[in-house]
Protein backbone atom coordinates (compact mmCIF):
# COMPACT_ATOMS: atom_id res chain seq x y z
CA UNK A 1 0.00 0.00 0.00
CA UNK A 2 2.55 2.33 0.79
CA UNK A 3 4.55 1.81 -2.56
CA UNK A 4 1.36 2.44 -4.32
CA UNK A 5 0.80 5.35 -2.80
CA UNK A 6 4.49 6.41 -3.62
CA UNK A 7 3.34 6.02 -7.08
CA UNK A 8 0.45 7.56 -6.70
CA UNK A 9 2.10 10.58 -5.65
CA UNK A 10 5.23 10.40 -8.23
CA UNK A 11 2.29 10.11 -11.40
CA UNK A 12 0.46 13.19 -9.90
CA UNK A 13 3.67 15.32 -9.46
CA UNK A 14 4.69 14.59 -13.53
CA UNK A 15 1.08 14.96 -14.46
CA UNK A 16 1.40 18.59 -13.40
CA UNK A 17 4.69 19.06 -14.58
CA UNK A 18 3.00 18.15 -17.81
CA UNK A 19 0.56 20.92 -17.24
CA UNK A 20 3.00 23.45 -16.66
CA UNK A 21 4.56 23.16 -19.59
CA UNK A 22 1.40 23.30 -21.34
CA UNK A 23 1.20 27.10 -21.39
CA UNK A 24 3.86 27.69 -23.81
CA UNK A 25 7.71 28.57 -23.44
CA UNK A 26 9.26 31.10 -21.37
CA UNK A 27 9.86 34.16 -22.44
CA UNK A 28 13.59 35.29 -21.81
CA UNK A 29 15.31 38.62 -21.68
CA UNK A 30 17.25 40.06 -24.60
CA UNK A 31 20.47 41.70 -24.50
CA UNK A 32 21.11 44.37 -26.80
CA UNK A 33 24.63 45.94 -27.33
CA UNK A 34 25.17 49.31 -28.03
CA UNK A 35 27.92 49.71 -30.45
CA UNK A 36 28.08 52.68 -33.23
CA UNK A 37 29.93 52.66 -36.35
CA UNK A 38 32.88 54.95 -36.61
CA UNK A 39 32.10 57.39 -38.85
CA UNK A 40 35.27 60.10 -38.99
CA UNK A 41 38.62 59.17 -40.12
CA UNK A 42 41.96 60.41 -39.78
CA UNK A 43 42.20 64.39 -40.03
CA UNK A 44 45.77 65.37 -39.80
CA UNK A 45 48.31 64.48 -37.07
CA UNK A 46 47.27 63.65 -33.44
CA UNK A 47 47.71 65.92 -30.23
CA UNK A 48 50.97 64.72 -28.61
CA UNK A 49 48.88 63.80 -25.56
CA UNK A 50 47.22 61.27 -23.84
CA UNK A 51 43.14 61.31 -23.02
CA UNK A 52 41.51 59.54 -20.32
CA UNK A 53 37.64 59.19 -21.16
CA UNK A 54 35.24 59.01 -18.03
CA UNK A 55 32.21 56.91 -17.83
CA UNK A 56 29.92 59.08 -18.53
CA UNK A 57 27.15 59.60 -15.27
CA UNK A 58 23.46 58.78 -15.62
CA UNK A 59 20.11 58.79 -13.37
CA UNK A 60 17.28 56.92 -13.18
CA UNK A 61 17.25 54.38 -16.01
CA UNK A 62 20.31 55.37 -17.29
CA UNK A 63 22.46 54.45 -14.89
CA UNK A 64 21.12 50.70 -15.62
CA UNK A 65 20.65 48.24 -18.62
CA UNK A 66 16.90 49.43 -18.86
CA UNK A 67 16.06 50.54 -21.95
CA UNK A 68 12.96 53.58 -21.08
CA UNK A 69 10.47 54.74 -23.39
CA UNK A 70 8.01 57.56 -23.40
CA UNK A 71 4.79 58.13 -24.97
CA UNK A 72 2.94 60.98 -26.32
CA UNK A 73 0.14 60.20 -23.55
CA UNK A 74 2.37 60.22 -21.13
CA UNK A 75 5.23 62.45 -21.74
CA UNK A 76 5.99 63.36 -18.35
CA UNK A 77 6.34 59.29 -17.53
CA UNK A 78 9.80 57.42 -18.22
CA UNK A 79 9.10 53.71 -18.55
CA UNK A 80 11.03 50.69 -19.76
CA UNK A 81 10.46 47.60 -21.54
CA UNK A 82 10.67 44.32 -19.52
CA UNK A 83 12.55 41.81 -21.32
CA UNK A 84 14.74 44.11 -23.61
CA UNK A 85 17.75 45.61 -21.92
CA UNK A 86 21.28 46.62 -22.47
CA UNK A 87 24.34 44.47 -22.37
CA UNK A 88 25.94 47.01 -20.61
CA UNK A 89 24.59 50.33 -19.13
CA UNK A 90 24.28 53.02 -21.79
CA UNK A 91 26.57 55.46 -20.00
CA UNK A 92 29.70 52.75 -19.76
CA UNK A 93 29.03 51.72 -23.66
CA UNK A 94 29.33 55.39 -24.60
CA UNK A 95 32.47 55.48 -23.20
CA UNK A 96 33.78 52.51 -24.71
CA UNK A 97 31.66 54.01 -28.31
CA UNK A 98 33.97 57.54 -27.70
CA UNK A 99 36.62 55.74 -27.26
CA UNK A 100 36.81 54.27 -30.16
CA UNK A 101 35.53 56.64 -31.98
CA UNK A 102 38.45 59.06 -30.90
CA UNK A 103 41.10 55.97 -31.54
CA UNK A 104 40.07 55.71 -34.96
CA UNK A 105 40.28 59.23 -35.69
CA UNK A 106 43.29 59.50 -34.43
CA UNK A 107 42.89 62.87 -33.02
CA UNK A 108 45.42 62.17 -29.53
CA UNK A 109 48.34 60.20 -29.87
CA UNK A 110 46.66 58.08 -27.08
CA UNK A 111 43.07 57.36 -25.77
CA UNK A 112 42.59 55.25 -22.46
CA UNK A 113 39.88 54.89 -20.22
CA UNK A 114 39.68 55.78 -16.66
CA UNK A 115 40.14 51.18 -15.95
CA UNK A 116 43.63 51.61 -17.26
CA UNK A 117 45.41 54.47 -14.53
CA UNK A 118 47.06 56.10 -16.98
CA UNK A 119 48.72 59.39 -16.75
CA UNK A 120 46.79 61.32 -18.40
CA UNK A 121 46.99 65.05 -20.14
CA UNK A 122 43.72 65.51 -21.00
CA UNK A 123 39.65 64.27 -19.34
CA UNK A 124 37.16 63.83 -21.11
CA UNK A 125 33.83 62.91 -19.00
CA UNK A 126 29.86 64.28 -18.99
CA UNK A 127 26.47 63.18 -18.07
CA UNK A 128 23.91 60.89 -20.20
CA UNK A 129 20.88 63.19 -19.56
CA UNK A 130 18.43 61.39 -22.35
CA UNK A 131 18.58 57.85 -24.52
CA UNK A 132 15.28 56.51 -24.71
CA UNK A 133 12.70 54.87 -27.73
CA UNK A 134 9.70 57.15 -28.40
CA UNK A 135 7.81 54.56 -29.84
CA UNK A 136 4.31 56.73 -30.33
CA UNK A 137 5.52 59.36 -32.27
CA UNK A 138 4.83 59.59 -35.75
CA UNK A 139 7.10 58.08 -37.12
CA UNK A 140 8.56 56.42 -34.03
CA UNK A 141 12.05 57.31 -32.74
CA UNK A 142 14.82 57.57 -30.73
CA UNK A 143 16.31 60.66 -29.06
CA UNK A 144 19.63 61.11 -26.88
CA UNK A 145 21.30 64.24 -25.06
CA UNK A 146 24.27 63.78 -23.38
CA UNK A 147 26.78 66.82 -21.73
CA UNK A 148 30.34 66.67 -22.28
CA UNK A 149 33.58 68.29 -21.00
CA UNK A 150 37.20 68.57 -21.65
CA UNK A 151 39.35 69.43 -18.95
CA UNK A 152 42.83 69.58 -18.86
CA UNK A 153 44.68 67.14 -15.85
CA UNK A 154 47.18 69.62 -14.64
CA UNK A 155 44.90 72.24 -13.17
CA UNK A 156 41.62 70.96 -14.08
CA UNK A 157 40.12 73.88 -16.03
CA UNK A 158 37.77 73.16 -18.14
CA UNK A 159 38.97 73.52 -22.53
CA UNK A 160 35.78 72.85 -23.35
CA UNK A 161 32.04 71.67 -23.50
CA UNK A 162 29.13 70.81 -25.08
CA UNK A 163 25.74 69.03 -25.36
CA UNK A 164 25.34 67.02 -27.93
CA UNK A 165 21.40 65.92 -28.88
CA UNK A 166 19.48 64.50 -31.21
CA UNK A 167 16.98 62.30 -32.68
CA UNK A 168 16.95 59.43 -34.98
CA UNK A 169 13.78 57.75 -36.98
CA UNK A 170 13.01 53.83 -36.54
CA UNK A 171 12.38 51.99 -39.36
CA UNK A 172 10.29 49.20 -37.80
CA UNK A 173 8.17 47.83 -35.66
CA UNK A 174 10.73 45.82 -33.84
CA UNK A 175 13.24 45.74 -30.89
CA UNK A 176 16.27 45.17 -33.47
CA UNK A 177 14.86 48.03 -35.71
CA UNK A 178 15.13 50.41 -32.26
CA UNK A 179 18.18 48.70 -31.32
CA UNK A 180 19.95 49.77 -35.01
CA UNK A 181 18.35 53.74 -34.88
CA UNK A 182 19.83 53.92 -31.31
CA UNK A 183 23.14 52.76 -32.98
CA UNK A 184 22.87 55.31 -36.03
CA UNK A 185 22.34 58.17 -33.76
CA UNK A 186 25.15 57.08 -31.46
CA UNK A 187 27.40 57.30 -34.20
CA UNK A 188 26.18 60.84 -35.18
CA UNK A 189 27.14 61.83 -32.40
CA UNK A 190 30.00 60.40 -31.45
CA UNK A 191 31.29 61.85 -35.20
CA UNK A 192 30.19 65.38 -33.89
CA UNK A 193 32.42 64.54 -30.87
CA UNK A 194 35.29 63.93 -32.82
CA UNK A 195 34.83 66.77 -35.20
CA UNK A 196 34.50 69.12 -32.30
CA UNK A 197 38.44 67.75 -31.03
CA UNK A 198 39.34 67.89 -34.18
CA UNK A 199 38.82 71.31 -34.41
CA UNK A 200 40.10 72.28 -31.40
CA UNK A 201 43.57 70.66 -32.23
CA UNK A 202 45.29 74.00 -32.21
CA UNK A 203 44.55 74.82 -28.81
CA UNK A 204 45.16 71.14 -27.72
CA UNK A 205 48.94 71.05 -29.57
CA UNK A 206 49.79 74.81 -27.94
CA UNK A 207 49.62 73.37 -24.46
CA UNK A 208 50.21 69.81 -24.60
CA UNK A 209 52.85 67.54 -22.27
CA UNK A 210 55.18 65.70 -24.49
CA UNK A 211 55.74 62.21 -22.65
Amino acid sequence: MIKAGIGIAVLVALVGLAGCGSSGPIKSDRFYRLDPAVLEGPAGAPVPAILMVNELAARGFLGSRAIPFRTREEPLVAQRYDDLLWEEPPARAWARALVTALRAARVFEFVVVSAERARADYLLGGELERFEHLPTDQPPRVAATLHLALVRAEDRSVVATREYSGEESVDADTPDAMIAAFNRLSARLAAAVVRDLQSAKPRLHGSARRP
